[in-house]
């Protein structure tokens, strides 16, 4: 399994505003769902009400983008994991802000959503510029700590720890898991209090 994430490049979608708390992206009332498979509709649904179909996220230039473009503070409140899940369900694989809060960016990191944090005039530009030209592609090189669109190009930053799990691949846990499969049942052979043979035949 291959869970290396070096580079994303797709349109962008600009969201802007502080401090969008994780209710705001997600209402409680979805986390009722067993599962997050219908997440979707409910992302932003209270934002996207309000504003009659004036919302990024409805409007007919943004469809099918898959980076998105945030201000100060982005993913705040609570804890639930259902707001990443909701932007993923949309279509989201990667974040650009000035800053996220940290359970939100946690969660994202989970799920192999990588959310670069930038400076806020650089931040305003991108901005401007995918409003100026929805059609244009922009690029997250983590490699690189670039993100590029057009002519214009700046840094953008992210911690080294957090960086290096997405270009190994090593923030995906379950992937790890299923990658040393066999390192893994030696191990579990050599433990006294695990019934192996059971774990083997399940």
């Amino acid at each position: 399994m291959v869970s290396e994430v070096k580079q994303i490049s797709s349109q962008a979608v600009p969201l802007l505003g502080n401090d969008i708390d994780t209710d705001r992206i997600i209402p409680a009332r979805y986390l009722k769902a067993i599962t997050f498979d219908d997440l979707r509709e409910g992302v932003f649904v209270d934002d996207r009400k309000a504003l009659n179909g004036e919302h990024p996220f409805d409007q007919i230039q943004y469809q099918g983008a898959n980076i998105l473009i945030v201000n100060r503070n982005f993913g705040c409140g609570s804890s639930r994991e259902h707001a990443p899940q909701a932007l993923a369900k949309w279509g989201i694989k990667a974040l650009i802000g000035e800053s996220f809060a940290e359970i939100f960016f946690g969660n994202c990191v989970a799920m192999g959503i990588p959310c670069v944090t930038a400076e806020a005039e650089v931040v305003k530009q991108l901005q401007e510029l995918v409003m100026a030209n929805p059609q244009a592609v922009l690029t997250i090189d983590l490699e690189k700590l670039q993100v590029e669109i057009g002519d214009f190009t700046a840094s953008v930053v992210m911690s080294q720890g957090t960086r290096s799990a997405f270009i190994s691949g090593t923030w995906d846990a379950c992937g790890q898991l299923v990658a040393n499969a066999q390192q893994v049942k030696a191990t579990a052979a050599k433990l006294p209090y695990i019934a192996w043979g059971n774990l083997a035949t399940s």
